[in-house]
């Protein structure tokens, strides 16, 4: 006997749960030699706990049920379209058009289908402060987790690597002004995102001024 409800939601859930397979486009740019590479599904647990950290110990007013939602919905274009980056020279429009279609396939037939359309559509704006704060909450564990990845020895700075990321006219200032390794890269590439946003601009100071990897393993002392 076929059960409409309980189909519509294995359909989204078996879709849904194929982001982790998929591995971050950052991490296979920047040939990160770690053998086990983050997935997106694990990019979207890293934001959701960095939301609810910030959330827990600054007050910014924020509705943190929305934006972890947005944080999970946001990502289900990359189950069709993948994990675009800055780097793959697609427009920023052709981005939102492909994922605004890719969205509509994944979410169809949920009874809340037009909600979390709205969500995406939120998030893609960056006009709400939960959809601000959502958006930086997704850069900045990118900076996070590219930081730890140096750390802990699996990113060299390759600018004969044949990755576009060397291509980018962004990148190649950065490296003209005197950046040495891949974490002043990531650090000077996105730090003017965070600029009128001190609780991430802070965080970020604090993580790269130390070795995450080090920092993890004193944390993990006290268990």
């Amino acid at each position: 006997m076929i059960n409409n409800k309980s189909d519509t939601i294995l359909r989204f859930y078996l879709l849904a749960t194929t982001l982790k397979n998929k591995i971050r486009q950052g991490s296979i740019y920047w040939n990160v030699t770690a053998k086990r590479r983050e997935s997106i599904a694990e990019h979207v647990y890293d934001t959701c706990i960095l939301a609810i950290a910030i959330d827990s110990e600054y007050k910014l007013d924020i509705d943190i049920k929305k934006v972890v939602e947005m944080l999970v919905i946001h990502e289900l274009e990359e189950i069709i379209i993948g994990d675009i980056t800055p780097f793959d020279n697609i427009s920023n429009e052709e981005k939102l058009q492909m994922g605004k279609k890719a969205v509509l396939d994944i979410l169809d037939g949920l009874k809340k289908e037009q909600e979390y359309i709205e969500l995406t559509d939120e998030f893609n704006l960056k006009q709400t402060k939960e959809a601000k704060f959502a958006y930086l909450c997704d850069k900045l564990d990118f900076d996070l987790q590219m930081k730890l990845y140096a750390d802990q020895g699996y990113i060299k700075l390759d600018q004969k690597s044949k990755s576009p990321i060397f291509k980018n006219t962004k990148v190649q200032n950065i490296l003209k002004n005197g950046a040495k390794s891949a974490p002043d890269v990531f650090y000077n590439y996105d730090v003017e995102k965070y600029i009128n946003y001190p609780e991430f601009k802070n965080l970020l100071d604090y993580a790269y001024s130390n070795n995450l990897n080090d920092l993890l393993n004193n944390y993990l002392k006290n268990f």
